[in-house]
Parts: C-alpha cells; sequence; structure tokens
C-alpha cells in the first residue's frame, strides 16, 4: 500500500492505518508519507508552500494534524505493521529536485511491513 501525504488530512489516523494493513497482502509492504510537526515544518510547509509561494491553496494543512515520526511509528505498530525504515525527504529549490534525506523535520517517509516484527 502507498499513501503519500494523505494521513494528515484523515479524521482518524488510527483506523486509516488498519485500513492500509487489511488491504496489504499478508507479506506486503505499507508506505507511508507525511509532515512531520514541528515548527520547522509549519514555517515551510504552511507559510512557505501556502502563503508565500502559493504552491497549495491556503489552509490546505492544519499543523496540528501533522504527526511526528514517533507518533506515526506507533501508530502503524498499533496497526500491525512493523517499521523497517525511515527516511527524511527534502526540496532543493536551485535544482528543483526532491531527495531522500536523514532529515525528518519537515517531510518524512516510512516503509513498513505487515506481519513482521
Amino acid at each position: 500500500m502507498l499513501a503519500c501525504l494523505v494521513i494528515e488530512h484523515v479524521a482518524d489516523p488510527l483506523e486509516f492505518c488498519k485500513s492500509l494493513a487489511a488491504l496489504t497482502a499478508p507479506t506486503g509492504a505499507t508506505v507511508i508519507s507525511t509532515i512531520n510537526r514541528s515548527v520547522r515544518s509549519y514555517a515551510t510547509a504552511i507559510i512557505a508552500a501556502e502563503y508565500l509561494l502559493n504552491w497549495l491553496p491556503k489552509g490546505t494543512h492544519q499543523w496540528s494534524r501533522f504527526l511526528t515520526p514517533e507518533e506515526l511509528v506507533l501508530i502503524l505498530q498499533r496497526a500491525s505493521i512493523s517499521v523497517q525504515e525511515m527516511a527524511g525527504f527534502v526540496y532543493n529549490p536551485l535544482t528543483r529536485e526532491w531527495s531522500l534525506s536523514d532529515d525528518t523535520s519537515v517531510n518524512f517517509i516510512v516503509f513498513g511491513a505487515k506481519g513482521s516484527e
């Protein structure tokens, strides 16, 4: 299952992840990307992206609905998905490219396996 930049918009993240787990094959994988609930993410994902750069409509995101990496790991564990890897991804405005990073302070992606510990 692949859910990119969705979980921060759902009413119940745990139920959403349980649904993903139910739809995933017994040995399948789940990949979720989202935005961290940090001061830096507020500045970049909301103020910069919505209000300064107009990349998204104003009000697209509610900072309080963002999840920290630790919160997402716990939610996935409760949904029977074991996190195998996590990485940040960052945007380079000079090259206009995204790349993986160790920095999870704004955007991050999680790879989890169903039924593995």
